[in-house]
C-alpha cells in the first residue's frame, strides 16, 4: 500500500508547478520537447488561441554546429485577454504575447518554464494587481502546460 501511495504522490508531483523567487513556473513533462509543444499547440488552437511563433532554439544551435539539446519556445495569445493589459500599461506589449519554454535538461528530462503573469506584468507599475486578465493568463498557462505535461 505504501508503494501505491508513493507512486501516486510522485505522479502528481511530476506535474506540479514550482514557482521560483523570480516568478518562473517550472514543470516536468512526461513527453519529449517536440511532443510537449505539439500537445500545447493542439490544445491552444482548440481553445481559440493564436499561435504566433514556435522557435526551435535546438535547431538554431545545430545550424552553427552547436548542441544545446532540444529547446523550443511557443509564443501564443488572445487579443481579448492581452489588449486590456496593454491599455493599462503600453509597456505590457514588451511581454505579450505569452511565452512558454520547453527544453531538455542535462539529464534528458523535459522541462516546461513560463513566467507568472502577475510577476511579469506587475513590475511595470501600470497593471493593477487585481486585474482579471492576470488570472485569465495564469489560468491558461497552468491549464495548457498541465495538459501538455501529461
Amino acid at each position: 500500500m505504501k508503494h501505491v501511495i508513493l507512486a501516486a504522490a510522485l505522479a502528481v508531483a511530476g506535474t506540479m508547478a514550482v514557482a521560483g523567487d523570480n516568478g518562473l513556473m517550472r514543470k516536468d513533462s512526461a513527453l519529449g520537447v517536440t511532443e510537449t509543444v505539439d500537445a500545447m499547440v493542439t490544445a491552444m488552437e482548440g481553445a481559440g488561441l493564436t499561435i504566433f511563433a514556435r522557435i526551435d532554439h535546438g535547431a538554431g544551435a545545430a545550424s552553427i554546429g552547436e548542441d544545446i539539446g532540444a529547446s523550443q519556445v511557443l509564443i501564443f495569445g488572445n487579443p481579448k485577454v492581452g489588449t486590456p493589459a496593454i491599455k493599462d500599461d503600453p509597456v505590457s506589449g514588451l511581454y505579450l504575447p505569452l511565452k512558454v519554454l520547453v527544453y531538455e535538461d542535462a539529464m534528458g528530462a523535459t522541462k516546461i518554464v513560463y513566467e507568472e503573469p502577475a510577476e511579469m506584468l506587475g513590475k511595470l507599475g501600470g497593471v493593477p494587481k487585481d486585474a482579471a486578465y492576470l488570472k485569465t493568463m495564469a489560468g491558461a498557462l497552468a491549464k495548457f502546460t498541465d495538459m501538455a505535461a501529461n
